[in-house]
């Protein structure tokens, strides 16, 4: 009889298998379900939160260059009201002509990349969405030049001329109640009555902007409605020489028009829905090893 003792390994179970903790392979396998989830959650916080747009034309030098990218702050206007000096983004159709063309993509492959930017915030522009500086909120009156000012008068109070550092190429052009020009406004002229729920917007660019000065012969006097702004844009992003925040200028904070407006916070959609789906991968992960 042989004293040598042989060792049996018994076979692994299935069981004991599973419950093998994966190895780096596993995050690639994941890897389409991480992005699905990005690509959601990047959908959810643009409809609600922050979005990102490219600035395509130049009515906005030299505070916004051609080819920037802005954050726009989507949920700010639903606790407060919007103030003057902010940068705002909003609806054009049917009030504004757009101020720039945007050729169509050449192919399929073009449309759908597109389609797919479009949806997170980071795509190219559509012509309907402008991007202006509030210069005159609901009872408000403007008009312009005393002095070769913008001013801006508040019911029961004296007009008060602007002073505008970030202005880029004045025109200085002359527009009050009754139109556009020297010979329709005199010195002394109403300036434009802002109406309830809409607001007054000009360019940064005053020689190069589409703006309210623009449409004032319409029945609105290019006065654009508040609930067709999609948000306040608050920071550059892009390039990354440029970045920084956009503060509402001390021009408007005096005592005669009331104070500025603070800062909001925000990042890229999909870069939030990123860092958020990770957090849900690992969720999705300790549920899976909970359940063996």
């Amino acid at each position: 009889m042989s004293d040598e003792t042989s060792t049996v390994t018994e076979p692994e179970s299935p069981d004991a298998a599973h419950r093998k903790e994966p190895g780096s392979g596993s995050f690639f396998r994941e890897l389409p379900f991480l992005v699905l989830i990005a690509f959601v959650l990047a959908l959810l916080i643009k409809a609600f939160l922050v979005q990102a747009f490219y600035i395509p034309s130049g009515s906005m030098q030299k505070t916004l260059e051609l080819r920037d990218r802005v954050l726009v702050n989507k949920l700010v206007y639903r606790f407060r009201d919007i103030h003057r000096g902010e940068i705002v983004v909003f609806n054009g159709l049917d009030n504004f002509t757009p101020e720039t063309q945007i050729p169509p993509p050449s192919n399929g492959l073009q449309r759908v990349l597109r389609s797919i930017s479009g949806a997170v915030g980071v795509g190219a522009p559509n012509e309907r969405d402008f991007i202006k500086r509030v210069i005159g909120i609901p009872g408000d009156r403007v008009a312009c030049c005393t002095d070769g000012h913008v001013t801006v008068q508040r019911p029961g109070g004296a007009p008060v001329a602007l002073e505008e550092p970030y202005v880029f190429e004045d025109d200085q052009q002359v527009f009050c109640q009754a139109g556009s020009g020297a010979d329709k406004c005199p010195t002394g002229a109403p300036g434009v009555l802002v109406p309830k729920g809409r607001l007054w917007v000009m360019g940064d660019h005053r020689g190069a902007s589409a703006d309210s000065r623009t449409h004032i012969g319409d029945d609105n006097h290019g006065t654009v409605p508040i609930d067709k702004v999609i948000g306040r844009a608050f920071v550059i992003v892009w390039p990354v020489g440029r970045s920084t925040v956009l503060h509402v200028p001390d021009t408007f904070d005096t005592s005669a028009l009331g104070t500025a407006a603070g800062v909001g916070a925000g990042a890229t959609p999909f870069a939030l829905g990123l860092l958020a789906a990770f957090p849900v991968r690992g969720f999705g992960r300790r549920l899976r090893r909970r359940r063996r």
